[in-house]
């Protein structure tokens, strides 16, 4: 945005008396390093330091989730790539193709070619990050997209049972938690069980969020965490395999997953894999851990300060599924005015109409970017992307192929919470760095854009 469309925003009547952000910009999530990392990271620094802070962190972590094993990884996407790896091979046997041969690493491989899961299927979770899916293209499978709940934007169970209705011979689901919120893992565990498949759980958003006190990450057959920027536990990168198996933990473990030397030189017998977690990394990541609930108090007054001042016939924030406890990593919104916001969407351009008594999500964002405080587009849905638009998609109302076929638009309309959510949606500051008066600040933002000011000031003059 320029400088000259951000005075243009600031200067409109709606947002008369709203200060501008100068000494910083307010972000969604941010990382905050503490004392002890520092101190870690020093240890981890010294000659002859010898990895313990990466044991360490998977023993406390794999402790603090309730699992017997934790597998420290350089992201949670190598973490994620992994588990579907060992899922593949304890489902279908070893791969014919070991990671990244036949085309370039994490690069041109297409779903169906090559790979441990060698053109299989995959339940994914739709509203999610690509990070999420992008292993199951590794590895040659193709993902099959399952639509979001309502009621907690998690993978649906209802939809899942039709998944497997259509897709019987599909044998691995991966769910992701996201922003925070747990999704209904237990209900979709009894599904993947009764169909005879494995669940691969992506807890990366929600660490230290938690089921009837069971921690999200130990409901899977395997569990993934993140250590990314932007969560709520960072280490400005990591990931961590969590599982129950102790003979897939010694096989992670493995250098380089055993080469043996023959008279010809160094013989693979396995595939390799080597994206092993830093001790630096890890330090930072143990010096945070320790103020995790203080972050999670922090992120969860931040979310009931939003709930306290948005009323729901303008917007609703995430919705908490029964007997979760989240960790409130990210605030988010959708707009759920009666009257219908005027807003079009491309792949590159965005176009709305400001109208009273509603507000566009683009409107909102484009507000709050103005005055110097940064918000984000929900994840947009992975059946939308580009590059997974050949993938199914099963909602409530059935399989996006064999709708598509049909040409049923003109006298019925396919549900898709998924995409329902992202259009109508967006990521709040979250950052558990900003005060109580920048946080009224993005209140005001966000309220005025409903020019609600000026309708209830005519109201009362009215009456």
């Amino acid at each position: 945005m320029t400088e000259a469309a951000a005075k243009s925003i600031r200067e409109e009547p709606r947002f008369r008396g709203i200060k501008q952000f100068h000494n910083r910009r307010a972000e969604p999530a941010a990382p905050i390093l503490y004392g002890e990392a520092l101190e870690y990271v020093s240890k981890a620094l010294e000659p002859g330091a010898s990895g313990e802070h990466a044991e360490a962190l998977e023993e406390e972590t794999a402790r603090l989730i309730g699992v017997k094993h934790g597998a420290a990884f350089s992201s949670g996407t190598a973490a994620l790539h992994m588990a579907v790896r060992l899922a593949a091979e304890k489902i279908y046997g070893s791969g014919d193709c070991g990671v990244g041969c036949g085309n370039d690493i994490f690069g041109s491989r297409v779903y169906g070619k090559g790979g441990a899961l060698s053109g299989r299927g995959v339940f994914c979770s739709d509203l999610t990050s690509s990070a999420m899916v992008n292993p199951v293209l590794y590895e040659g499978g193709e993902p099959i997209f399952i639509d979001a709940s309502p009621w907690d934007w998690g993978m649906d169970p209802e939809a899942l049972e039709l998944a497997f209705d259509r897709y019987p011979d599909v044998k691995l689901v991966i769910m992701a938690h996201i922003y925070g919120f747990p999704g209904q893992v237990r209900r979709v565990k009894e599904i993947c069980e009764k169909h005879g498949a494995l669940l691969i759980e992506d807890a990366c958003e929600s660490f230290g969020a938690a089921i009837d006190g069971k921690q999200t990450g130990s409901f899977g057959d395997y569990g993934v965490l993140s250590f990314g920027n932007g969560q709520l536990m960072t280490g400005t990168g990591g990931g961590m395999l969590l599982t129950n198996d102790s003979w897939e933990d010694r096989k992670v473990r493995r250098p380089e997953t055993q080469t043996l030397s023959s008279a010809f030189g160094c013989r693979d017998i396995r595939w390799k894999y080597g994206a092993p977690l830093g001790d630096a990394a890890a330090g930072i990541i143990r010096g945070q851990m320790k103020h995790l609930d203080a972050h999670i108090a922090k992120k969860k007054a931040i979310y009931e300060r939003y709930e306290e001042h948005f009323s729901e016939d303008m917007m609703l924030l995430n919705p908490i599924g029964k007997g979760t406890k989240p960790n409130y990593r990210m605030s988010c919104m959708t707009v759920e005015s009666s009257i219908i916001f005027k807003e079009t969407r491309s792949e590159r351009e965005y176009e709305y109409q400001s109208q009273h008594g509603t507000a566009a999500p683009m409107e909102i964002l484009d507000a709050l970017e103005a005055f110097g405080i940064q918000g984000r587009p929900l994840w947009k849905p992975m059946h939308m992307q580009p590059v997974f638009r050949n993938c199914d998609q099963i909602t409530l109302d059935g399989s996006r192929r064999e709708y598509e076929k049909t040409k049923q638009d003109d006298f019925w309309v396919r549900s898709n919470e998924s995409r329902d959510i992202f259009r109508n949606g967006l990521c709040l500051p979250s950052d558990v760095r900003m005060t109580e008066e920048e946080q009224e600040r993005v209140i005001d933002i966000v309220v005025s854009c409903y020019n609600r000011r000026e309708m209830d000031r005519g109201l009362w003059c009215a009456i």
